[in-house]
């Protein structure tokens, strides 16, 4: 009895830490709250309806995360898009595409089969309803999926936080097409998973690469067009 009474004060504030850092991160990388918002732990506190010990824990896994920044004069801001670096992180994506699909058609196991075409349903069923933050979320649990089956999970890792933190470009990329996503994206999904299917190892590299590099392409496109919105650098 003394001890569900101790632990259950922790229990709670660690729920709190979590809902927080749930909510906040999905907003940063839906761009709900943009590059350059201002975080203040009062208002925040006042949200959520809680101490601001919490809220200041969950800050400090998002700074980790490099979602958030600190300034001199302690000002908490959204951190900003990092437009001028953007070809380090292409250059990683598209590695993560290719070796990830590559290693799922060599070591995929059958129940990796039913999880992988579970998102691919997911995803077509948010392109047909435009849902564009469907669209994201079911996009890189798909592929998350794939780097899973490939059973290495640095390579699941580095590619989890390559797609979080693709969400924030993503989103702006989905906006130029006023969210209705090309149906060639489903389609190479498709594609994708019957070469892993079919073990084909050199065909899912390839394919991997190309869906990458083409998303890639459009994205420079589509910011060298001058489409960056409010977001700065």
């Amino acid at each position: 009895m003394i001890n569900d009474t101790a632990s259950s004060p922790e229990r709670k504030r660690g729920s709190g830490v979590k809902m927080v850092y749930d909510l906040l991160r999905d907003e940063i990388l839906d761009l709900d709250l943009p590059p350059g918002s201002l975080i203040d732990e009062v208002q925040l506190a006042e949200r959520f309806k809680v101490s601001r010990t919490p809220i200041r824990e969950a800050l400090v896994r998002l700074a980790g995360e490099g979602l958030i920044s600190t300034l001199p004069n302690r000002s908490t801001l959204v951190s900003h898009i990092d437009f001028v670096n953007m070809h380090t992180y292409f250059d990683a994506l598209v590695l993560m595409y290719r070796v990830t699909t590559q290693l799922a058609a060599r070591y995929h196991r059958a129940e990796d089969l039913d999880i992988i075409r579970g998102h691919q349903a997911e995803f077509t069923a948010a392109v047909q309803a435009q849902d564009v933050l469907a669209m994201i979320a079911t996009n890189a649990a798909f592929h998350l999926a794939i780097a899973e089956a490939g059973r290495n999970p640095y390579f699941t890792s580095l590619f989890k936080r390559l797609l979080d933190e693709g969400r924030r470009i993503l989103r702006l990329y989905y906006q130029s097409y006023n969210d209705q996503l090309p149906q060639r994206f489903v389609d190479e999904h498709a594609d994708m998973i019957a070469a892993i299917v079919a073990r084909d190892t050199g065909l899912a590299e390839r394919l991997g690469r190309t869906h990458a590099e083409q998303i890639v392409q459009q994205i420079q496109e589509f910011l060298m067009g001058g489409e960056r919105l409010a977001i700065k650098l």
